[in-house]
């Protein structure tokens, strides 16, 4: 499904086949000369052919459209090997740009069972964890070269310049993006409406994910914003509501 939600901005509804998320919020902001495509799905056939007819239906070729993803999991850049022509420019935090390429590398996951298994986390339970984990299935076919970026860092689309705000601890680099003028956020996974994002202690990452988290929700909820573009779940004007300031 595509939803224009204003002037040159539209979400694409991608299907997560098999996962309780069930569906990824796609956003294609359109410019003139170039578009941004924020976030992918799966790389799975499902996602690709509801992305790909998204894309269609608005017109955007992919040699015209640049790629932004707001963080490390599969079901946000598991397309944009597939995906990126090119002409694409990906953008990506360097944090979790660097991590998605390392997650093809062959030790990648024996390293982490390693490290999980390390928590006391028992070993059977987590080879089967392992074997289920959506990353090991629908990532990335390739490594990727990514334009990589950091706080205040501007990507202008069109009439609309998005500012790119690091809000570490759904992953350690995961990355929203603000337009100062429509006060919009395309939050990722850092807000959704009606779930919580899971808080993970990764190998290389951050010493205290939950406490960078909670610095990262005080960080946004100082941001003048009227709409919360997720990547999972309901749109909402609402961000500030469960503020306890």
């Amino acid at each position: 499904m595509v939803e224009e939600i204003m002037s040159n901005i539209y979400k694409i509804e991608v299907p997560l086949p098999g996962n309780p998320l069930k569906v990824l919020n796609a956003y294609l902001v359109k410019g003139r000369g170039r578009n941004l495509l924020i976030d992918t799905g799966f790389n799975q056939p499902a996602c690709l052919e509801a992305l790909s007819n998204g894309l269609s239906i608005l017109g955007a070729a992919i040699e015209e459209t640049d790629i932004f993803i707001t963080h490390l999991h599969a079901d946000h850049c598991g397309l944009v090997s597939a995906l990126a022509s090119e002409k694409s420019v990906v953008y990506c935090g360097e944090v979790d740009a660097e991590r998605i390429n390392w997650s093809l590398s062959p030790t990648y996951w024996s390293d982490n069972l390693a490290f999980s298994e390390s928590y006391g986390f028992p070993l059977q339970d987590l080879n089967k964890a392992m074997q289920r984990h959506p990353g090991q299935k629908y990532s990335p076919d390739s490594e990727q070269v990514f334009n990589t970026v950091r706080e205040n860092d501007v990507i202008e689309v069109g009439d609309y310049r998005f500012t790119c705000v690091e809000t570490p601890g759904h992953t350690p680099g995961h990355i929203c993006l603000y337009e100062p003028d429509s006060k919009i956020l395309v939050s990722g996974d850092h807000i959704l409406e009606n779930i919580t994002p899971n808080i993970t202690m990764f190998l290389r990452g951050l010493s205290d994910p939950l406490g960078q988290y909670f610095k990262s929700l005080d960080k946004v909820d100082r941001m003048d914003i009227s709409l919360v573009l997720p990547g999972h779940r309901r749109i909402m004007s609402d961000v500030h509501k469960g503020s306890l300031n």
